[in-house]
C-alpha cells in the first residue's frame, strides 16, 4: 500500500498544475475531499460522473443525490443500453462534471485513456466546470510513467471489474492486444487546461482507485 507523500512534493505539483492554467490543491484525505467536493457544487447543478472507482470511493455521488442534485451516471443498476448511452451523453452536456485521472506527471500533465471516450471528452469540452481526483498512487514522473501504469497497473483491474475478456484481464499486464473488447482506445494528454473549460484537480494523499 503507498503511504502519503511528502507534503513538499505535493505543493510543487499543485504549482505545475497552476502554472499549466488548472486550478488546483492537494488534501490530506478521503473525507477532506468528499467535504471539498461537495462544497464547488453548486444547487441546481447537474453533474456527469464518468467511469471512476476513485470518485465512488469518495461516496460523492450518494451525497449529491440525497440532496437531490441531478446525477448522470451510468452506472447506476437495471440501465438499457439505450439509457446507458443517452446518460453518457447527457454527461457532456452537464453544468459539472466529476472523474478521477489515470495517471498525473509530476509536471502537471494529465494522461487518461478510454475505451468509449465519453469519460476525456467531457473532460475537455461541454461541462463547463470539471473536478478531477487524484489519489497519490496516480503520480508518476514522466510521460513513459504515465503510460505504464495505465496499461500495466490500472487497465487490467478495470478490464477483470468490467468482466471483459482481454489478454491482460487475464496476465494482469498490457499485451498490446487487438481484442474487440480493448478499453484501451482513446489517449488524452492535458499539457494545458483547454480554453473553454473550468478544470480543478484535487489531489489527495491517500491511494484511490486503480
Amino acid at each position: 500500500m503507498i503511504g502519503p507523500i511528502n507534503t513538499e512534493r505535493l505543493d510543487k505539483i499543485v504549482k505545475a498544475l497552476e502554472s499549466r492554467d488548472f486550478e488546483a490543491r492537494w488534501v490530506p484525505d478521503k473525507e477532506t475531499a468528499h467535504q471539498v467536493i461537495l462544497g464547488r457544487i453548486k444547487t441546481g447543478d447537474t453533474v456527469g460522473v464518468g467511469g471512476s472507482i476513485s470518485i465512488r470511493e469518495l461516496k460523492i455521488l450518494d451525497a449529491l443525490k440525497e440532496r437531490g442534485q441531478t446525477v448522470y451516471d451510468h452506472w447506476d443498476p437495471g440501465l438499457s443500453l439505450e439509457e446507458v448511452l443517452k446518460i453518457r451523453k447527457l454527461q457532456m452536456q452537464s453544468d459539472l462534471f466529476l472523474s478521477g485521472t489515470n495517471a498525473l506527471i509530476s509536471d502537471g500533465r494529465l494522461v487518461n485513456i478510454d475505451g468509449i471516450g465519453n469519460r476525456v471528452a467531457s473532460m475537455i469540452f461541454g461541462p463547463e466546470r470539471v473536478i478531477l481526483v487524484a489519489g497519490i498512487n496516480k503520480i508518476v514522473e514522466t510521460l513513459d510513467a504515465a503510460f505504464y501504469r495505465i496499461k500495466n497497473v490500472a487497465s487490467p483491474p478495470n478490464a477483470r471489474r468490467l468482466s471483459i475478456s482481454t489478454p491482460c484481464a487475464k496476465t494482469g499486464r498490457c499485451m498490446d492486444c487487438r481484442s474487440p473488447q480493448r478499453i484501451c482506445r482513446a489517449v488524452t494528454i492535458l499539457e494545458w487546461r483547454p480554453a473553454l473549460t473550468k478544470i480543478f484537480v484535487l489531489i489527495v494523499n491517500e491511494p484511490l482507485g486503480y
